[in-house]
């Protein structure tokens, strides 16, 4: 699934899983998930509103990593990564490959401004 870093200016704040992959791909009854970041392996908890109207993971381990790969990204705010399922409430986040980007879908910022381009599920 491909999913996208939260921004506000250029701090990282979350990373935004959007309400279908939420459905999809998340089990209501897990209260926290399992990310692996490159070398590293961190658990992140999930908020009741995860499943209703914020499809985002919070947590400052994830927000600093994300910071890390923002500049890899040449600054821009948010941009797209893959989320990949590796088991029971357990993924994969891979900031090198965004999916596939064939239908690829500009993300915009809070001024509008398109940075990256993100796939489609829908």
């Amino acid at each position: 699934m491909v999913v996208t870093s939260k921004c506000i200016g250029h701090r990282v704040t979350g990373l935004y899983v959007g309400s279908s992959n939420v459905r999809r791909y998340f089990s209501k009854r897990a209260t926290q998930i399992e990310l692996k970041l490159d070398h590293l392996l961190i658990e992140c908890g999930l908020s009741p509103d995860f499943w209703r109207d914020d499809p985002e993971i919070y947590d400052p381990r994830l927000c600093l990593w994300l910071e890390s790969k923002q500049r890899n990204h040449n600054g821009h705010a948010q941009f797209a990564m893959a989320l990949i399922p590796s088991g029971k409430n357990s993924f994969i986040l891979d900031p090198a490959s965004p999916a596939n980007n064939e239908a690829a879908e500009p993300i915009f910022d809070e001024v509008g401004d398109a940075h990256e381009y993100m796939q489609s599920l829908d």
